[in-house]
């Protein structure tokens, strides 16, 4: 009864805004996770598209540079052989260089992983800072947790978090009026950036390379390989285009 005569309205309102900022810091850790396994997954699927479609995509555009260079030798007055020739080659060029790209696949997050990311998230997020130099300096250690997640590397995830954890910085003010204006703005920061991270997953999730993500994912589910599929479509238009460039450049195409 003492403690209850003792406890002003502010004591009280922090109470509550302290309650509401627990449950939008542990909402916010979870979307954080869910965006960078968004990320994660969609790096992942592009690296396997580019080596089962893409390199042969690159393929074919190269036989077609062939093509239209052959034409444009045997009309080398038209200006639009030429041309066509040129951005041919650009296009073979681009391709080329975007297959050499391809990296071995990044492992799949582990539980322990997630877990670590989270925990890091819930110390270090710049939507926890109380001013500029403060979300600065949780802005650069969060983008290295994000690509140390990416890459699956929980000594730097660790890493991170020892650093923030032996900071001066972590060290809170007292006083319930302070305080309970850096748990509003808390609040407010956390509610702009969960505002963030559901504009971006709805964009990434209306890309095209996620689409063709759950396109690839509803075949699985039906027992196909829709990438092997949309190989074995552009092997047949390869073949096609290496008899046209055989024939362009003379040669006897192969039955």
């Amino acid at each position: 009864m003492n403690e209850e005569r003792r406890s002003t309205p502010e004591k009280q309102e922090l109470e509550k805004k302290r309650e509401e900022l627990a449950l939008l810091e542990a909402e916010l850790i979870q979307r954080e996770l869910d965006l960078a396994s968004l990320r994660a997954e969609l790096t992942d699927f592009e690296r396997r598209y580019l080596r089962i479609v893409g390199v042969l995509y690159a393929e074919l555009d190269e036989i077609e540079a062939q093509i239209a260079e052959a034409q444009a030798r045997r009309r080398p007055s038209d200006s639009k052989a030429q041309e066509q020739a040129a951005r041919a080659r650009a296009q073979a060029q681009e391709s080329s260089e975007t297959t050499r790209a391809i990296a071995e696949p990044k492992p799949r997050p582990t539980e322990s992983l997630k877990k670590l990311f989270r925990e890091v998230a819930k110390r270090i997020h710049p939507d926890l800072a109380t001013n500029d130099a403060d979300r600065a300096r949780r802005q650069k250690l969060m983008a290295e947790a994000n690509a140390a997640y990416e890459n699956g590397d929980e000594a730097k995830l660790r890493s991170i978090l020892e650093e923030w954890e032996s900071s001066p910085e972590t060290v809170e003010g007292e006083g319930v009026g302070p305080e309970l204006i850096r748990v509003i703005r808390k609040i407010a920061q956390i509610q702009r950036r969960l505002s963030e991270i559901d504009t971006e997953i709805r964009q990434l999730s209306a890309s095209d390379p996620c689409q063709l993500r759950a396109k690839a994912n509803e075949a699985e589910d039906q027992g196909r390989d829709l990438l092997k599929e949309m190989a074995s479509q552009v092997g047949h238009q390869i073949t096609d285009a290496k008899r046209r460039l055989a024939t362009a450049t003379g040669e006897n195409p192969a039955a």
